[in-house]
């Protein structure tokens, strides 16, 4: 069973990871051709990523951004290859 915690306020995390720009994206090539297979000529490209929403307990904004930041930087995001964001907003607990 899981523990209830509550330590000042719920906040959402939306993070966005996506391959570098310098770093090539196989995946994005072939979502691109098929696209343009499916008739839609008009895409230039196609750059994939993954999102994630977090939803974490913190006592302040500042402190869920830390770690949101540390979050990506451990373990969400390989900051060799990729670059990260992310949007945080308050949300009420449930």
């Amino acid at each position: 069973s899981r523990a209830e915690r509550t330590v000042g306020a719920m906040f959402l995390a939306k993070v966005f990871v996506q391959l570098r720009s310098t770093v090539n994206d196989p995946q994005g090539r072939t979502i691109q051709g098929g696209l343009r297979q499916l008739g839609f000529v008009t895409v230039e490209s196609v750059r994939s990523g993954k999102y994630l929403e977090i939803r974490l307990d913190e006592e302040s904004e500042d402190a869920a951004a830390a770690k949101v930041g540390e979050m990506c930087e451990q373990l969400l995001a390989n900051p060799i290859i990729e670059d990260y964001r992310f949007e945080l907003e308050r949300v009420n607990g449930s």
